[in-house]
């Protein structure tokens, strides 16, 4: 497919948002293959509650230290190069996982895989923006749309359809999520537009990011508070279960967490372009997460299943609002570093959150513990939001 001129036909349109929808699959398929089974790895390497976090958190420490890296390979290699390095690398660090021998190793192969998504993420707005300039948002939600399904996927197949044909192995599930990323990368690789011009020339010498831009910093922080309180959700509701003697609520309740995030979606596909610079999104998603946390911890077994769609709900809906501002609010340019700073920022937050679940748990003994650093991400939020104001222009344009 030639690079497209605009206006685009319908056809050129239709792949392109294919290509970014399988692509925002890619971000997630092999990180959420971990939560159905991490009672069934605990199991086998006798892993602690904290030990269980750091495996959790590890792939947003790799997020927030390397988004930098993938703002440099995309200055100096472009955008569609970088995206599908990235895939590649996430499929093989899942495969790896499944034949780690012990923790240490299947921390490494963690890493590996979270390098791979870490250098993707900022691949996708300059992607977005070079291919569909005029429905940045649409786009954005498109991608986004994709990531949230290549969520849901694993959650909602891995315990009941795919464990039981793979005579109930963790190891073989990790390889086998795998092969859909590796899929998705050679497709990309056979029918995406050359490489974007956009990324290249003057903007090959601009990576680092303006780490004095304010709103920059802000917006990183209010996606670090939706994706913290989305990933240590997934990573602690498992356990929870089974501490509370409801294992057969972990697929629905992982389920409706993930699915609650489609619905979110749908109405941004639809809305976005009338509320991506408002307060009040902010202001409500943190009100409405913190009663659903509340709701997790003292209400009965559906109860909990329907509090955690909502904090799925509330979660997707900053990060589509979120992941739009670089190539809404950058110059074109300059949208893979502004994206770099923000992939830093907010995992750098995101990070902490399943560590400090699992010590709250294994600190008290008191399985409702771990929900409580979850719930002060929602009301970081909630403080965020009154200082942030979103207007077009204000991201800075400083030569890295």
């Amino acid at each position: 497919m030639r690079a497209p001129a605009y206006p685009i036909t319908g056809r050129q349109l239709f792949l392109l948002l294919c290509l970014l929808w399988l692509a925002g699959n890619g971000l997630r398929i092999t990180i959420l293959a971990v939560p159905p089974v991490i009672p069934l790895i605990r199991t086998d390497f006798g892993m602690s509650e904290t030990q269980v976090g750091i495996l959790t958190g590890l792939p947003q420490v790799l997020f927030a230290c390397t988004a930098v890296v993938g703002s440099l390979l995309i200055a100096r290699f472009g955008a569609l190069t970088t995206l599908i390095a990235g895939l590649l690398a996430t499929a093989a660090g899942s495969a790896l996982r499944g034949v780690a021998p012990d923790i240490v190793m299947l921390y490494a192969a963690t890493i590996l895989t979270g390098f791979g998504v870490a250098i993707m993420q900022p691949a996708l707005p300059p992607l977005v923006r070079a291919w569909l300039p005029h429905r940045i948002v649409f786009g954005t939600a498109v991608f986004t749309n994709g990531l949230l399904v290549g969520e849901i996927l694993p959650v909602a197949l891995t315990i009941p359809l795919l464990l039981p044909l793979l005579a109930n192995s963790w190891r073989a599930s990790f390889i086998a999520w795998a092969t859909p990323v590796a899929l998705i990368a050679l497709v990309i690789m056979l029918f995406a537009p050359p490489q974007p011009a956009r990324l290249e020339g003057s903007a090959a010498q601009r990576w680092w990011p303006d780490w004095s831009d304010p709103l920059v910093w802000k917006i990183g922080i209010a996606l670090g508070s939706a994706n913290a309180l989305y990933f240590t959700t997934n990573a602690f509701l498992p356990d929870y279960l089974h501490q509370l003697g409801r294992p057969d609520l972990v697929s629905p309740a992982l389920t409706a967490l993930n699915v609650g995030q489609i619905p979110a979606s749908l109405i941004l596909l639809a809305i976005a372009g009338r509320i991506e610079r408002s307060i009040w999104p902010h202001i409500a998603c943190g009100a409405a997460s913190i009663a659903a946390v509340i709701g997790i911890i003292v209400l009965p077994g559906p109860g909990i299943v329907a509090c955690a769609a909502v904090v799925g709900f509330c979660a997707s809906t900053i990060l589509i609002l979120m992941l739009a501002m670089p190539g809404l609010l950058a110059p074109p340019g300059d949208v893979h570093r502004v994206a770099g700073a923000m992939f830093t920022i907010s995992y750098s937050l995101a990070v902490v959150t399943p560590v400090l679940s699992g010590l709250a748990w294994d600190l008290t003994g008191a399985a409702w513990s771990a929900f409580v650093p979850i719930g002060a991400c929602a009301l970081l939020l909630i403080g965020l939001a009154p200082t942030i104001r979103f207007a077009p222009d204000q991201i800075s344009r400083k030569s890295g």
